[in-house]
């Protein structure tokens, strides 16, 4: 069984516990920077392929349960009160944000701060940018050099 088979099982098993049977689907997506997404139009939760296959179980399972989350609380309720309400009611332990890992050796774009931080963008940087590390506000001090990878410099 492939890895993104396993997350098809844990994702019918997460649905199926808190959700009305057939009210919602699955599907994996090709998002590289944000874990999952629930699509009240389309009545669908998905979770990136990319990002899945780099984390654990339990990890997926809480980007499952942080989606079927919204979902219970309807789309007007972004991440406030009654999203965490129901977040928590039914098992979520995470933060609003997804903080796991990225798809970064994806991105075609890498820059570097004079400080040596790596930053990456999936679209062309267009304006100058300073490192969120190394200062709260814009400062040129720390302004990101970006160089679009290479096929020779991909991961």
């Amino acid at each position: 069984m492939s890895d993104l088979d396993r997350v098809r099982q844990i994702a019918a098993a997460v649905m199926d516990a808190h959700l009305e049977p057939g009210s919602w689907s699955f599907d994996l997506d090709n998002a590289k920077t944000r874990a999952g997404q629930c699509d009240f139009g389309r009545r669908r939760i998905t979770v990136s392929r990319y990002i899945t296959l780099r984390s654990t179980d339990d990890e997926v399972r809480q980007v499952l349960l942080h989606e079927v989350a919204h979902a219970l609380a309807g789309a007007r309720a972004g991440h406030g009160p009654a999203w965490r309400r129901a977040a928590g009611a039914i098992g979520y332990v995470g933060s609003r944000l997804h903080d796991g890992p990225i798809a970064s050796e994806l991105a075609p774009w890498v820059g570097t701060c004079p400080a040596g931080h790596e930053h990456f963008r999936y679209r062309t940087p267009n304006r100058p940018m300073a490192c969120a590390r190394c200062s709260r506000r814009y400062d040129p001090r720390h302004g990101i050099t970006w160089q679009r990878r290479t096929p020779e410099r991909a991961a």
